[in-house]
């Protein structure tokens, strides 16, 4: 499993009944909204690989995510510009490291991906920041001019950072270790030994911590998406509560960060005091945040928040325990948003469109030689791209495109 489809699913794999086997495909209402039909491309993987998996896009159709180069083998950031096979963005390791892994997200009108990347050093304390199972060191990264460029860690002794957005001003998002030992970090995320700080990487370089929510007793936060204002999104908590993305999405509050750096909590469906699924995923350049929220029957939703409206639940697919925009750029700038959700037999695409949702595999060729899992990102055109199993057998996972016709 690569780095960001261990996100999109985490939440859901606290339910043991999730699997990536051949989903039977739930229904529900259309409520009058016409949804559109969708062309699915096939976007392959990296040299020999059977992996990979969309993550991100722009509103060009640019797309960025990770594949493996051989069967079972290290994941390798990708990029990819409309045509012609997928571009490997490399590693922090280089060829001096050929088991470090790699997953990015973008590009953005620049061609700059924001890049998750391992380097050739093992933690000292054993830590798996990547989530890969290395438990080598971990850097935020950004791609630029066909060059892999290591981010500035926070001050205080962190050695471990993790890139998840970039907007169009160069501006990148992610979280970082800030030197805080907490022996309770473990608990929420194995192996983590220091607290972490959401952080917002400016385009010279410089790193700035954007706080937890300290009123709520939050010592530790992380930011998963951010819109071209500099606003930004994630979830604040404490080490024991907050889990690490990708791997261990959990926390207690949803928050949003100002281009300024200060936080607003955008509250819960359910009890924020009891629940630990409170993430915010992704906003759009009009302000709208989208994420998920564990509702009052214990059952995992989506959520829309807007200023005027608060947070509010999005509908769910019917029949299913887990409704989730995961990440990385889940609304578009027409409200429009996309996930998946879990249901027992397995996992499904979902759009929604005026708030209202359908299962994206009953919107595509019923011959389609590819079953939709998740879909990670939805671009201002309505292109949607995710994580698809080729059939018959689902053997191999793909990144795809869903073109509205």
């Amino acid at each position: 499993m690569n780095l960001k489809s261990l996100f999109t699913i985490s939440i859901a794999a606290s339910f043991p009944l999730l699997a990536m086997s051949l989903p039977v495909i739930a229904q529900t209402s259309d409520h009058h909204v016409r949804f559109p039909h969708y062309t699915v491309t096939d976007l392959g993987t990296l040299a020999a690989g059977n992996n990979s998996s969309a993550f991100d896009m722009n509103n060009v159709g640019w797309v960025a995510g990770s594949s493996n180069l051989v069967v079972d083998g290290p994941q390798h950031a990708f990029a990819w510009y409309g045509h012609g096979p997928l571009k490997d963005l490399g590693t922090l390791g280089g060829s001096a490291c050929p088991k470090c892994n790699s997953g990015a997200d973008g590009p953005n009108l620049f061609r700059e991906s924001a890049v998750g990347s391992e380097i050739s050093t093992p933690d000292p304390d054993g830590e798996d920041f990547c989530a890969y199972g290395t438990h080598l060191q971990c850097r935020g990264a950004v791609s630029r001019n066909g060059k892999l460029i290591a981010l500035r860690n926070l001050p205080g002794g962190g050695r471990n950072a993790n890139a998840f957005g970039i907007n169009d001003l160069g501006q990148l998002v992610g979280f970082a270790e800030n030197g805080v030992r907490d022996s309770t970090c473990a608990s929420a995320t194995p192996f983590q030994v220091f607290r972490f700080e959401a952080v917002m990487w400016e385009p010279n370089g410089e790193v700035r911590e954007l706080s937890p929510l300290t009123t709520k007793g939050d010592t530790v936060a992380f930011a998963m998406g951010m819109n071209d204002l500099g606003q930004t999104v994630g979830s604040s908590g404490t080490c024991a509560t907050q889990g690490l993305p990708p791997a261990n999405v959990t926390g207690l509050h949803a928050v949003l960060w100002e281009r300024d750096g200060s936080p607003t909590y955008l509250g819960t469906l359910g009890d924020a005091t009891h629940t630990a699924f409170n993430v915010a995923s992704s906003i759009n350049n009009r302000g709208e945040v989208v994420g998920t929220s564990q509702f009052t029957d214990g059952t995992i939703h989506t959520f829309l928040w807007t200023r005027d409206t608060g947070m509010q639940d999005l509908e769910p697919l019917q029949g299913a325990f887990a409704t989730i925009a995961g990440c990385c750029r889940n609304i578009n700038d027409r409200g429009d948003v996309d996930g998946f959700a879990v249901d027992g037999n397995g996992s499904h695409a979902v759009v929604w469109i005026h708030r209202q949702i359908k299962d994206l595999n009953t919107l595509i060729p019923s011959d389609s030689p590819l079953y939709l899992l998740t879909a990670d990102s939805i671009n201002n055109s309505g292109e949607i791209v995710g994580q698809a199993c080729v059939l018959p057998d689902c053997s191999q996972l793909h990144a795809f495109r869903a073109s509205p016709e």
